[in-house]
């Protein structure tokens, strides 16, 4: 069963959730091979003080722990913004099978942007990735988080 976009709308509600601890709103949802939302995770450096409290990174923690392994090989990884060199590392790491994106991050993208480690050809896994899923709604997110950031009254 792939339903890319309803993934996509959940790893945007896991954005949203991050607004409340201010955090930058990033979202994202780990689904099994059979479409199962195996695990959820929202950026919380704020939150947390921690640096590597990426979306990507807790919800490839709470799949391995729900799976009991650390390989989540099949599994696909959604998540609202184009992932960073430490968070594309994390997807190799736990040999996800596919990620999915919304938005483009121009400034620190590491699968299509600035850097493609995903497939890059000299490194032993390669991962399936798609794209410009909600891309929009995830940009647009994005901009009124940082809009409201630089604005005199924040």
């Amino acid at each position: 069963m792939d339903d890319v976009s309803g993934w996509m709308s959940a790893a945007l509600d896991e954005a949203v959730a991050a607004l409340g601890t201010g955090d930058v709103p990033v979202g994202a949802v780990i689904v099994d091979e059979q479409g199962g939302v195996l695990a959820t995770g929202r950026n919380r450096r704020e939150a947390d003080s921690d640096p590597l409290a990426h979306a990507e990174v807790l919800a490839i923690r709470a799949a391995a722990r729900a799976r009991g392994s650390w390989n989540l090989e099949g599994c696909t990884l959604v998540v609202t913004l184009e992932p960073c060199a430490m968070c594309a590392g994390a997807v190799l790491a736990s040999r996800l099978g596919r990620l999915v994106y919304g938005a483009w991050d121009e400034k620190a993208g590491a699968v299509g942007s600035v850097y493609d480690l995903l497939r890059d050809r000299r490194l032993p896994h390669r991962v399936e990735v798609v794209t410009g899923v909600q891309a929009e709604r995830s940009a647009e997110l994005l901009r009124a988080f940082f809009a409201d950031r630089r604005s005199p009254d924040a």
